[in-house]
């Protein structure tokens, strides 16, 4: 961790449970987002008595002593006593000079910073509970999606190198190495879906946001959930494939040869194939594949061959279209071309009138 996180202690709550408690909201301001965390007094006694156990000494800062007469959500003046020297203890022991206890596991897991044997993946979880803290920041949800995005990569990555390994345990590490990730993205997932039920809530203590941002989001989980059930299935027919090519592989040499005994008859043992399918006549688009991508290819071009009669089937109904608009046009002009006619009777017959009157005048 290169530079140390602003933090501080603004604000105090009072939890809606039935025992209810004092909540304090502390911020941290890191160099690309800044989110806010919710701990009480059991939370911070945890966190002085751990980091003082894994560090090996006592901190430079002391906890304001706990009250057993007065309570804090009855008295305000001790909570914002409290929140002033909790805002002190913490900023003491990011100032320190000594960073022995910023170290400590304790220390970055109560204020959610990354491990320090990982820069990348921001681990969100409390030192007194086995579950992980709802996300209450739109920012934070945003960087598990991140992270999300980043573990499934990583997944489809070791499935595309155990499908191009060539030994076998070259192809089980990957296996692992992507199951390892699927886990890692499976539970993200789920946080990121628990995170939306309480952005889109009034809960206390997070943002609420729009109708049409938690669509959005909502989509974006569907879509990792897809993502990850693709590369999971996509796994496991992996492994199946590699069984059957492993039984396939026991086969000797014998077996092979009692069985086309078999199958010839008295012609005795036939002669290897040259290539791994007789059926038909091998191209260059079937030539690499199995008989499952053959099959796989064949339903490909069957669906495109569909596409292009329904495309055909639609240009012959708007040839049929045009046809039929072109047979009432016809029809008008026809219709026109009679009425024409019938005025250039009645302009002759006048013509004619008119020529029987001008040979009388002369």
């Amino acid at each position: 961790m290169t530079s140390q996180p602003e933090i501080s202690v603004p604000t105090t709550s009072t939890s809606t449970t039935s025992k209810p408690y004092t909540i304090y909201n502390i911020t941290l301001r890191l160099p690309l987002r800044t989110f806010t965390l919710q701990k009480r007094y059991s939370d911070f006694a945890t966190l002085h008595a751990t980091i003082t156990s894994q560090a090996g000494a006592a901190p430079p800062a002391s906890l304001p002593p706990k009250s057993y007469f007065t309570s804090t959500t009855s008295s305000p003046a001790l909570a914002e006593s409290r929140r002033a020297a909790f805002q002190a203890y913490l900023q003491t022991l990011n100032a320190s000079t000594d960073d022995r206890w910023r170290h400590t596991p304790a220390w970055r897991s109560f204020l959610n910073l990354p491990s320090n044997n990982s820069t990348h993946n921001t681990r969100h979880t409390t030192t007194n509970s086995s579950t992980q803290q709802p996300i209450t920041d739109p920012v934070v949800w945003l960087d598990y999606h991140r992270d999300l995005k980043s573990q499934l990569h990583s997944a489809r990555l070791q499935l595309t190198k155990r499908d191009q390994a060539t030994s076998a345990q070259a192809q089980h590490e990957c296996s692992a190495t992507a199951k390892k990730y699927l886990v890692k993205a499976g539970s993200m997932i789920s946080q990121l879906d628990s995170g939306l039920k309480t952005l889109g809530g009034d809960s206390w203590g997070s943002t609420r946001l729009g109708d049409g941002e938690m669509r959005r989001r909502r989509d974006l989980v569907e879509a990792a959930k897809k993502e990850k059930e693709g590369l999971e299935n996509l796994g496991n027919a992996m492994v199946a494939k590699a069984g059957l090519d492993a039984s396939i592989a026991q086969a000797t040499k014998g077996d092979k040869d009692k069985l086309l005994a078999a199958n010839g008859g008295s012609e005795g043992p036939r002669k290897p194939a040259t290539s791994g399918r007789v059926l038909g006549k091998e191209t260059d688009r079937t030539r690499a594949l199995d008989n499952q991508g053959v099959l796989q290819l064949q339903q490909q071009l069957m669906r495109e061959q569909d596409e292009d009669v329904d495309v055909l089937g639609q240009a012959v109904a708007r040839q049929k279209q045009i046809g039929m608009e072109i047979q009432q046009e016809l029809l008008v002009q026809k219709d026109l071309l009679g009425l024409l006619d019938e005025d250039v009777d009645r302009v002759q017959g006048k013509i004619d009138v008119a020529k029987k009157r001008i040979a009388k005048i002369s």
